[in-house]
């Protein structure tokens, strides 16, 4: 399933949303992937964070591969 995410609110819906359909707890999550259970809950939260290497941790401990994709911006010059 692909998501466009483009803020930490919708990231950290994405992350409790999966997290609740495989059924693990925040405090397990947050001991798989090495965050403590402060930032996990901050991150499903929305809270913006600048410690983005844990987001990715949490990613890779629930199976979510991210992708970048670039957009291109056209401008109409009529």
């Amino acid at each position: 399933m692909i998501h466009s995410v483009l803020s930490v609110a919708e990231i950290g819906k994405l992350i409790r949303a999966e997290r609740k359909r495989q059924k693990i707890l925040q405090q397990d999550l947050a001991d798989l992937s090495g965050v403590s259970l402060h930032f996990l809950s901050n991150l499903e939260n929305g809270k913006a964070t600048v410690e983005f290497q844990k987001v990715l941790l949490i990613f890779r401990s629930l199976g979510i591969e991210m992708q970048l994709i670039t957009r291109q911006i056209i401008e109409d010059h009529q």
